[in-house]
């Protein structure tokens, strides 16, 4: 086992790593930019380097500094959360050339899956279903024109690389088409440095359900139960369930079990998620992609399944093999998790700034706080507006809708703005209590954008 890991990133995800190296007995190292100095996860750990300014291009996403923290500090491990660099395959390898083990799957399961059209390719060769549209890249509008001439409107046009909702565009005509590869490929451009693009159906109701797969080295793979997490806002989650609710269950089944052959795929050695889109009205599943790394709403597979995801990464990065084979796995109950964001429910969600000055955290049977605040805490523009996450789980759904509005009820923070309230609302809408949602739901039912 590890003697010592470090996290490159911050957070609650940080937070969240160190307590896991804690109950396993490893110590841990944080890493933190001039905005963090004062952060949560700075204090938490048993060392702290400072890797940069601010802007996380010269500090949480530079390898160099993160690489130069490793050696400095003796860490055996290094485990990179979620954004920043965890899926980035060019870190994996230098923390191979460094021979510092990689809390994650191999660089090459991490580069398969990167790129959104080389992953689709390998999926259909796999027998996971894929949603129908070009066949890799679009070299040029006349391509993009016939392929969705050929599948029908609406389409939608996707980045091959990146994620976060960014490089994608809807269009319903040929006109809208045009307009939508030059503002995609734009986007792409500036977000990923790479500008391609691919083109594909367009799944009008369709909800995001997500398969929990675990693999190790020793060649053993299996899956931790699907969630679901279509309640979304610009193509970002903001409340995730396990198990999906009102979902067949052949069809809950058959996800799985794609879920297993996706990454069985790619050979993968690790915690990751295979993401689907369901489509209500036709009730089939297609994938849509694979993000090589733990999930900010893997506590909700934790609470149902009774096992701790972040342990088990760091066991098979040590080369263990895994202790549970499929039949062990039981899907208990049911978890919702409610992501609190610094953002102005006011203000069409726009982020908010400040400095907190009084928190009241929920608590009680069956309640999790996963947070990084703290009263004298200042939130700063630089990074994602993630400050925590209400996690509860109840005997059934109706149970855990009814701890969550009691833990909702109890939170409390003044300084700055965050989402509560707007996860209040949806917890009271008979559309979300009954299923009657998919991914565009949300934006509706709020009136954004």
């Amino acid at each position: 086992m590890f003697k010592k890991v470090l996290i490159a990133n911050r957070g609650e995800i940080a937070i969240r790593i160190i307590r896991a190296c804690r109950e396993l007995g490893i110590k841990t190292v944080a890493v933190f930019s001039e905005a963090d100095r004062e952060a949560l996860h700075v204090r938490m750990a048993d060392e702290a380097h400072y890797i940069g300014p601010a802007p996380s291009n010269q500090s949480y996403l530079s390898v160099p500094a993160i690489i130069t923290a490793a050696t400095a500090s003796g860490a055996d491990a290094i485990h990179p959360g979620y954004g920043f660099l965890a899926e980035n395959p060019f870190f994996a390898e230098a923390c191979r050339q460094w021979n510092i083990a990689f809390i994650g799957p191999h660089p090459e399961a991490i580069r398969a899956m990167g790129m959104k059209d080389a992953s689709k390719a390998l999926m259909k060769k796999a027998g996971v279903p894929t949603i129908p549209g070009s066949d890799g890249v679009v070299e040029s509008e006349a391509e993009a024109l016939r392929v969705a001439e050929e599948i029908g409107y609406p389409v939608m046009v996707k980045a091959t690389a990146g994620g976060g909702g960014r490089g994608i565009r809807i269009a319903n005509s040929p006109d809208e088409l045009v307009q939508a590869l030059q503002k995609a490929a734009s986007e792409a451009g500036a977000a990923f440095g790479n500008a391609a693009v691919f083109v594909e159906k367009y799944i009008q109701v369709g909800r995001h359900i997500e398969v929990q797969v675990l693999g190790d080295q020793h060649g053993n793979i299996i899956h931790l139960g699907e969630r679901e997490c279509s309640i979304q806002r610009r193509r970002q989650k903001m409340l995730e369930e396990a198990p999906a609710p009102f979902l067949p269950e052949e069809t809950r089944q058959r996800i799985r079990e794609a879920g297993v052959r996706a990454a069985r795929a790619v050979g993968y050695d690790n915690a990751g998620t295979v993401e689907m889109i369901y489509d209500e009205m036709t009730g089939e599943f297609y994938f849509l992609e694979m993000n090589t790394r733990i999930q900010v709403e893997h506590p909700v597979t934790e609470a149902v399944t009774g096992i701790d995801l972040v342990k088990a990464q760091i066991r098979v990065a040590a080369g263990e093999p895994l202790p549970w084979k499929q039949e062990d796995i039981v899907i208990r109950g049911h978890a919702i998790e409610c992501r609190v964001n610094a953002e102005d429910p006011d203000n069409k969600l726009y982020p908010s700034t400040g400095t907190v000055t009084a928190l009241e955290i929920p608590g009680g049977p069956w309640t999790r706080w996963d947070g990084m605040l703290y009263p004298g805490y200042q939130m700063k523009p630089f990074y994602d507006s993630l400050v925590g996450k209400i996690i509860v789980w109840g005997e059934d759904r109706s149970d855990a809708i009814a701890k969550m509005q009691r833990a909702l009820a109890e939170f409390r923070v003044e300084g700055i703005k965050t989402t509560v309230p707007v996860h209040q609302r949806i917890l009271a809408s008979s559309e979300f209590r009954e299923g009657r949602y998919s991914v565009e739901w949300l934006e509706g039912f709020l009136g954004i954008k």
